[in-house]
């Protein structure tokens, strides 16, 4: 503390982890602990054979010139970062869906760059349908060990076919085990789906962007490719454990719809985040600490049956056990990494922490 590197991403480990502790801003007594992951960075070039499979949305709600020209203006500058091994395939719906472009060689980017050019909006939306197709094409371009993407680009406005968001992620999450993965970019607001294109693109081990101008679309699929389709890491699961000896509450700041069960952790088949190049992750949570007026009164049942071991960690000076599993991006199983947080002597105040601490905290209220 307060600026601590846990795990070098030099050697078996694609990432790093640190973790720094201050005082609350909006309560001095209490105190902050931020947790962040940063992945290794990897060049476009150095990415695995990428098969991607645009599937845009063209119905009437897209016709409009922050939706379907925006997505063409996007897509089109995501082709030309292609490489010859990469492949490209475009899928499209409405009222009826259709392969524009099957699947075809990065370095004929004329050739996706005038199947774009050609799309025009209008009819309704058949969402579920046209992931199907997209999924069809996907396995007939499939690369092994490669990277197998599903682009989805909508308004999210999925009006016609299976609107049940259980049943599409329930369909993306068996492609999911055959190695394809989807992202989502959403486009245009009003009638937005954002908690759906979300929740969509988790399942599918993918990402989500919501793109509102060239300049957000070049930083997605332009500066940030290699973060947003290669990913280093999969199933990234962090668990903390408090000294109680030192820690009377804490609370996690936001991740509402990420949090799993306890007994999830060591669960290799329960699904968690995956961390693509370049991509950080960060937790902060509010500590309560004993010296401090707790919210909610002792529990009365709680004497401890603790070993003498336990006991003894108990009453050292370690403020918490972080515990961090992932899997490699082609692995089944995890790997676990532990490390042991101690208290430091004296808390760092607020105003002298770290641009990066006091940034994510502002990010976080």
């Amino acid at each position: 503390f307060p600026y601590t590197t846990l795990f070098r991403s030099i050697g078996q480990h694609p990432f790093a982890t640190e973790t720094e502790l201050s005082t609350a801003p909006w309560q001095p007594e209490h105190y902050l602990l931020r947790i962040g992951v940063q992945a290794q960075d990897v060049h476009v070039s150095a990415m695995p054979p990428a098969n991607l499979v645009f599937l845009v949305d063209v119905s009437g709600s897209m016709d409009e010139p922050n939706k379907l020209p925006l997505v063409i203006s996007s897509l089109q500058m995501l082709t030309q970062q292609l490489r010859p091994q990469d492949k490209v395939s475009l899928v499209v719906y409405a009222g009826r869906t259709e392969v524009v472009l099957e699947p075809t060689a990065g370095n004929k980017k004329a050739d996706i760059q005038a199947a774009l050019g050609r799309l025009q909006a209008g009819g309704s939306t058949a969402g579920a349908s046209a992931l199907d197709l997209a999924y069809k094409m996907a396995r007939k371009g499939y690369i092994k060990e490669g990277i197998n993407r599903i682009l989805l680009a909508t308004d999210g406005d999925f009006n016609v076919g299976v609107t049940d968001t259980n049943q599409i992620k329930d369909m993306v999450k068996r492609e999911r085990e055959s190695g394809i993965t989807l992202s989502t970019l959403g486009f245009g607001q009003g009638n937005f789906n954002d908690a759906m294109m979300e929740q969509i693109a988790d399942v599918g081990n993918g990402n989500y962007s919501y793109i509102d101008s060239l300049n957000e679309a070049r930083k997605v699929l332009v500066d940030e490719l290699s973060s947003t389709f290669n990913t280093v890491a999969k199933d990234v699961k962090v668990q903390i454990e408090f000294n109680p000896n030192v820690v009377a509450e804490y609370r996690l700041i936001g991740y509402e719809n990420r949090q799993l069960n306890r007994e999830d952790f060591n669960n290799d088949k329960v699904d968690a985040g995956d961390v693509g190049s370049g991509k950080s992750v960060t937790a902060i949570y509010e500590i309560t600490p004993k010296t401090a007026i707790p919210a909610v009164d002792a529990l009365r049942y709680q004497a401890s049956k603790a070993t003498s071991d336990v006991k003894k960690v108990n009453e050292s000076q370690e403020l918490a056990f972080l515990k961090i599993r992932y899997k490699q991006p082609h692995a089944t199983s995890s790997t676990l990494l532990t490390q042991p947080l101690m208290l430091p002597k004296s808390i760092t105040p607020f105003t002298s922490a770290t641009n990066d601490h006091r940034f994510a905290t502002a990010v976080a209220g």
